[in-house]
């Protein structure tokens, strides 16, 4: 079959199909998201540009800060489609906030109460243990790492909850916000329970930049229409956005938790003078992860310039909602 003849109908047919196919294919080839990965630290790019970096290994502690302090398995720097960063790192006022991260705060194990947020007490710590795996496709691009949670008031340190997340970044057209999908399954692997009693945070946790420190500083948008941090502090919702200035005007982050979340909506604290957020199911009452139970959490990430669209954010979450 002569492909050149350009007056043969059939041949100008598969020409066409041939063109379009591989338009089709170069475009979804830039527009896929890529992994680079240093050492135990990865970067999520989509069109060469960052969107999000995974911090694992030992973790890199700022000059001054004590070695408790360490940490790794979070995500920080989050970046806007424009290239702002909307998360901080090792804040001078809570050394323990990272980008996002997980932990949890009270606790009651084997008759210890292990706190594996606030790290300066020496009393836990949640630390990066190995990779389990990572894969590009034209669809996404994943890594899943383990982390444990050590208790460190016992005799000698003891791995209390294994904890595995996935990271997954989804491409995106331009001027659309980024998608990261972050999937955490915390397995108790002791004979013991784990005991969350009611407390005010704790879980996820979100740090925003230095620059938003201050009551006024950082911005709040709650699913339920409350910009107030003070009364929007330990009520429900679908999601939050939380944001403030930057160079180019203002940029956040929304978190929306997904309705199969444990006690969906979950409860939120929203710091009345600090950018920091999080989901908080304890604040609802005392709930335990028994041995081998495992406690499944599931979120999605929107990063974006400019200020916060409440009905768009709503549609994204009721069209994320609908996955299984």
């Amino acid at each position: 079959m002569n492909f050149t003849c350009s007056n043969h109908p059939q041949g100008s047919r598969i020409i066409g199909w041939l063109l379009a196919s591989l338009l089709v294919l170069t475009s979804s080839a830039a527009d896929s998201v890529r992994l680079i990965r240093s050492n135990d630290v990865v970067s999520f790019l989509l069109r060469d540009r960052p969107v999000v970096v995974y911090q694992g290994g030992e973790g890199t502690l700022p000059s001054g800060v004590p070695d408790e302090y360490r940490r790794a398995g979070y995500l920080h720097p989050v970046t806007t489609p424009s290239g702002q960063v909307v998360t901080g790192d090792y804040p001078s006022n809570h050394l323990h906030h990272h980008g996002f991260w997980t932990a949890w705060t009270r606790t009651e194990f084997a008759g210890r109460s292990p706190d594996f947020w606030n790290m300066g007490q020496k009393k836990g710590r949640v630390e990066f243990v190995r990779w389990l795996g990572s894969e590009e496709t034209p669809d996404a691009a994943e890594l899943r790492a383990l982390h444990r949670y050590v208790d460190l008031s016992a005799p000698r340190p003891l791995t209390v909850l294994e904890e595995a997340w996935t990271v997954r970044v989804l491409p995106t057209p331009l001027g659309e916000p980024y998608r990261i999908d972050l999937t955490l399954r915390q397995t108790n692997v002791t004979t013991e329970p784990l005991t969350l009693p009611k407390y005010h945070y704790g879980g996820l946790g979100f740090r925003g930049l230095d620059a938003w420190n201050g009551p006024t500083q950082c911005l709040f948008l709650t699913s339920e229409g409350i910009t107030n941090r003070l009364q929007g502090n330990e009520t429900r919702g679908r999601w939050c956005w939380i944001g403030g200035a930057v160079s180019n005007g203002v940029a956040g982050v929304a978190i929306l938790g997904h309705p199969t979340n444990f006690r969906s909506p979950e409860p939120m604290r929203l710091n009345p003078t600090e950018p920091f957020f999080c989901f908080a199911p304890q604040q609802l009452g005392e709930f335990s992860i028994p041995p081998g139970g495992t406690h499944v959490a599931r979120y999605r990430i929107l990063v974006a310039d400019g200020p916060p669209d409440a009905a768009a954010l709503e549609r994204q979450w009721t069209e994320w909602a609908r996955v299984p």
